[in-house]
């Protein structure tokens, strides 16, 4: 059993560095600090070093930034389901 396969499911704890993460507790994914939803590691592209939070998407990471979005925008719209 590798690494993954034991946290698979976990949420995991990681330290966001400036284009690269560290991931300090296993697991496989992390919450978007906007919207809640899960983010597989493999799929997490945008962070904030200063704050550490991960997001969803770029929309997410604007929409902390105080940018406001119309109803269904992406970062208000949950991720297709794994398959």
């Amino acid at each position: 059993m590798n690494r993954l396969e034991a946290a698979s499911g976990a949420e995991a704890r990681v330290e966001y560095l400036d284009g690269d993460f560290r991931v300090l507790r296993p697991g496989s994914f992390v919450r978007c600090a906007v919207t809640g939803y899960p983010i597989p590691l493999e799929e997490l592209h945008y962070w904030d070093v200063d704050t550490q939070e991960p997001y969803s998407s770029a929309a997410a990471r604007l929409k902390a930034l105080g940018f406001s979005f119309e109803s269904g925008s992406a970062a208000e719209t949950p991720p297709p389901a794994a398959k």
